[in-house]
């Protein structure tokens, strides 16, 4: 499922910030880019996103934006008295030099020393970071998951509409076909025995018989209808559901002999076809 989210947290000298962006994919899969630091929270933090999420190609990101008001410029005065004497030497050497720029002179190598802080706590502030983003995802995906659910509810309607469409276009389809063979043996001037023509009817009826097609196409929409109301994980039995929905949808349309119940079919293909493309988006 598709998302985006954000967490923060205070950290020593500064602020950890987590931005998490999701997009649909089979498994649950996660791609950590983080400053060296933090490298050694990857495997926790997959863990912890393996508990809250199950699907989705997930991008993690972390900033650790220091505080340059509360930062200190620490210099390393041993260093700066060795650049200092050898600065002396060279002069000695090769005669007086041009006074050194103070600018370039803290450019120098570990003549500014960086201020380090507790990576415990550093550690401590961004995995809290995390967790914040992690419920902000899940909580966006949640509100995704119930949009998505309405949509394919409107399209179990549709679907069930076309069940109907069908269930009462069989009876009309027999009668009219029992019509055509009547004129058409009238026009032979041949006379057929009433028995006849419903032995023939009922082989026609059997081979274009969908009913058992029907009830389990009701049956798929309303497993649908129940996976929907579910709190846990059902993208993968959705998956699955649409195939099935599918499969009777063509054998619908192989035995039609009719142009409605041909319409009716190719319809139930749309409609599958757009539950299809939404359910990739379900967790």
């Amino acid at each position: 499922m598709t998302g985006f989210a954000q967490g923060e947290a205070e950290a020593p000298g500064g602020i950890v910030r987590w931005e998490l962006r999701s997009v649909n994919h089979r498994f649950l899969d996660i791609s950590f880019r983080v400053p060296e630091d933090f490298r050694s929270l990857e495997g926790a933090l997959r863990q912890s996103a393996g508990r809250a999420l199950s699907r989705g190609k997930v991008d993690a990101q972390m900033r650790y934006v220091t505080d340059s008001a509360a930062s200190e410029i620490e210099i390393d005065e041993t260093r700066l008295e060795q650049l200092r004497q050898a600065i002396d030497r060279t002069e000695r050497a090769w005669g007086s030099l041009n006074t050194p720029d103070p600018l370039r002179v803290l450019q120098f190598p570990g003549i500014v020393r960086e201020r380090q802080h507790d990576l415990s706590a550093l550690h401590e502030a961004a995995t809290r970071a995390f967790e914040a983003a992690l419920e902000d995802l899940r909580a966006a995906r949640a509100r995704e998951g119930e949009r998505l659910a309405q949509v394919l509810a409107e399209r179990c309607d549709a679907l069930t509409g076309q069940v109907t469409v069908v269930r009462e276009r069989l009876p009309v389809v027999r009668e009219e076909w029992l019509e055509r063979l009547r004129t058409r043996c009238r026009d032979l001037g041949v006379e057929v025995d009433a028995g006849r023509l419903e032995q023939e009817l009922a082989m026609v009826a059997q081979r274009a018989d969908v009913d058992e097609e029907m009830v389990r196409l009701e049956g798929h929409i309303e497993e649908v209808r129940a996976v929907l109301g579910r709190d846990d994980a059902v993208g993968r039995r959705l998956d699955f559901l649409m195939q099935e929905l599918n499969r009777e949808a063509n054998t619908l349309s192989s035995k039609s002999q009719d142009a409605e119940l041909t319409r009716a079919a190719v319809e139930m293909k749309v409609v599958i076809e757009q539950m299809r493309e939404q359910v990739q988006n379900i967790e």
